[in-house]
């Protein structure tokens, strides 16, 4: 597997290497099914570049992509690496992250949201390069595996911006700083209009809550899901195996006509990732046929 400091490498290659010649633009591809908006998070793809990761959303037929943000910048180790990535950020020229959107563009797949997660380590210089990473890129939404003490800092960016900040929660029940209960999200979406919820199913349901029920309660400040199958003992397993309700989930989208969308986020142990996520794509569309 490549190391997270050759893909960043291989994700900046690429986007000077695509922008040579003109591509033309492919066709939309098509991957609503009963009006359900189904993708992925390129993190299904990390094992491969950036290019390649594209290769894969066509391969499996995806049109909607959640962008990781280890597939655009260089990745490393320790605090000089820390440094390397801070300076990569303040300083590498806001085009390099328009050229990431037409890549995407012209292998017809829709740029949707940028995962960018968003620490304490962050300076406001950082922060605020993020939000106009995220214009130049032409995304609706940052979507962020953060902290609520992080999350302070961020508002007031958001709310200068106008971009929404999706929080992604896991399953930490022990640090009052993570999102994983109901309440960590009901307290940063307080700090911010623009702060909305990315539920990662799988993880909702490992820590113990019903996305059901908090779907049909807070579906207005959802504006991304992760659809993953976890079960209650925190082990992830191939889509159908699980304790998640995924078939449910999609089901309650398709009927109340939510546009949330539903990305699939390939993390459980199986073969090459493009044959996993096909399989889990496939279970969606059942899901909803």
């Amino acid at each position: 597997m490549l190391s997270r400091r050759d893909l960043g490498k291989m994700a900046m290659a690429a986007v000077p290497l695509g922008a040579l010649a003109p591509a033309a633009h492919a066709a939309k591809i098509d991957s609503k099914v009963k009006g359900v908006q189904l993708g992925a998070q390129s993190y299904s793809f990390r094992d491969r570049p950036m290019d390649k990761a594209i290769a894969a959303f066509k391969e499996v037929g995806l049109g909607e992509c959640e962008l990781w943000q280890g597939h655009v910048e260089p990745q490393g180790a320790g605090a000089a690496a820390r440094e390397e990535l801070r300076k990569w950020r303040l300083t590498t020229p806001l085009d390099h992250f328009t050229k990431v959107r037409k890549q995407w563009n012209d292998a017809g797949i829709e740029l949707y949201s940028y995962n960018l997660s968003f620490n304490t380590s962050f300076t406001d210089e950082e922060i605020e390069r993020g939000f106009l990473m995220a214009k130049a890129m032409g995304v609706k939404v940052i979507t962020a595996s953060s902290t609520l003490n992080a999350a302070k800092k961020v508002a007031p960016f958001a709310d200068k911006h106008k971009v929404q900040v999706a929080m992604h929660g896991h399953d930490n029940l022990t640090d009052p700083q993570q999102f994983a209960k109901p309440e960590s999200f009901a307290a940063a979406i307080a700090m911010s209009k623009y702060f909305m919820i990315n539920l990662d199913i799988g993880h909702f349901v490992s820590a113990g809550y019903d996305p059901i029920d908090y779907l049909k309660q807070h579906h207005d400040r959802i504006v991304d899901l992760h659809i993953k199958d976890r079960t209650k003992a925190h082990a992830n397993l191939p889509f159908g195996q699980g304790e998640t309700p995924i078939k449910e989930v999609l089901q309650l989208l398709a009927k109340n006509k939510w546009k949330i969308p539903a990305n699939i986020e390939y993390e459980y142990k199986g073969a090459d990732a493009v044959v996993e996520v096909k399989k889990c794509f496939q279970f969606m569309k059942d899901a909803l046929a």
